[in-house]
């Protein structure tokens, strides 16, 4: 169908959520013609401001061919507000998510349509299967991981779907326009925030499809992304009680536990045993520096530091955990020699003592790292 014939209002819109793919929006496109010809639809580019001029590429096709629009971000970042965005934006009646890096099969997107307006469900989304019969785009690494994330989803939420880690799907407009205000705008995995918002409203069809090898560009994913998926569906888990960056600090302060044992066991073990204290010391600065590594690039990855800058964030990120771990031994002790003072302790009061001061610390680490490490970070 021809960009003249287009009606002046799609009912589907395709929204692309890019960060540096100027080399694959045209071909992006340009399949799309071909697999949505003689449907209503328009594809959607919402950028992050892409240093490549990505959004320079989309908006010389939108110059030639109505079917193409653009949204360019400026000091917002992420793949689920850019979603929300692009959704909002729409007013068709049906709105799709693939990403713009060419590995899901926009071929099947003729199908979800047709199952949604046949209202064979409300959610049609696109399933990653491996295909036998040559290399396929999900490494060893993110396949275990999607299994992971598979069965913590299916555990929590109770909904049965193959693939929840999946980005490419599509819904109803009014679904996503009634949901929004729910939605995390930080994190990758939006499917997951959506049906979890949705709280079993919603009903899945899944078209299957072989996920393709990147082309062009660069992956922005990791098997980091996994404790942004589990921080999403804890946050749902505890009612929207627990905000999602809080559950992805306080994960990321377990990891740092784990790394601080582990190198206090490598350093008083090891062949050349060091002091007890010399070993914590060196320990508690490797637990500190994982922690603010981790949490720059996950937790705060809108506002990350970047270059030298991170030496300063470092030092500003240590001296205020100094304070948490001051906190955390006080109420600590505190509690465990009031409880000392009304009578005989034990065991269970020492642990309650240490996880009440364990929580303060925590919560104190997480409030000053908002407030001090990350808040007038400017957004990238």
């Amino acid at each position: 169908m021809s960009a003249a014939a287009t009606p002046s209002r799609p009912t589907l819109s395709v929204i692309v959520p890019t960060y540096r793919e100027a080399a694959n929006v045209p071909r992006l496109f340009e399949r799309l013609a071909v697999v949505l010809d003689g449907l209503p639809w328009e594809m959607v580019v919402v950028d992050d401001d892409s240093s490549d001029g990505t959004y320079d590429v989309a908006y010389s096709i939108a110059r030639r061919d109505p079917r193409m629009r653009c949204l360019r971000r400026v000091n917002r970042t992420g793949l689920a507000g850019a979603v929300i965005e692009g959704w909002l934006a729409s007013s068709a009646d049906f709105v799709a998510v693939i990403d713009g890096d060419l590995q899901h099969d926009e071929t099947v997107l003729p199908q979800m349509y047709a199952a949604l307006e046949r209202a064979a469900g409300n959610l049609a989304i696109g399933t990653r299967i491996p295909d036998p019969t040559k290399p396929g785009g999900l490494s060893p690494a993110r396949q275990k991981l999607s299994d992971l994330g598979k069965w913590f989803f299916s555990l929590v939420s109770g909904v049965e779907v193959s693939d929840p880690m999946s980005g490419f799907f599509m819904t109803r407009r009014e679904i996503v326009a009634r949901l929004a205000p729910r939605l995390s705008p930080d994190g990758f995995k939006i499917l997951v925030d959506l049906i979890l918002s949705a709280r079993q409203t919603l009903k899945a069809v899944e078209i299957p499809y072989v996920f393709r090898p990147r082309t062009a560009g660069e992956s922005k994913l990791s098997p980091l992304v996994g404790l942004d998926f589990l921080g999403l569906v804890v946050h749902h888990a505890s009612g929207g009680a627990l905000p999602v960056r809080f559950v992805l600090f306080a994960m990321i302060g377990a990891v740092g536990l784990i790394v601080h044992l582990a190198v206090l066991w490598l350093l008083i073990g090891g062949s050349a045993p060091r002091d007890f204290t010399v070993s914590q010391i060196g320990a508690t600065v490797a637990a500190m520096a994982s922690n603010f590594v981790l949490n720059n690039e996950i937790t705060y990855r809108n506002r990350r530091y970047r270059g030298v800058s991170k030496i300063t964030g470092f030092l500003i990120f240590a001296g205020l955990c100094g304070v948490g771990a001051i906190a955390n031994v006080n109420v600590a002790n505190l509690l465990y020699h009031a409880h000392r003072s009304w009578g005989p302790g034990g065991m269970g009061w020492e642990i309650i003592s240490g996880m009440a001061g364990a929580i303060i610390g925590v919560v104190w680490n997480y409030a000053a790292s908002n407030t001090f490490v990350w808040r007038h970070r400017r957004k990238n």
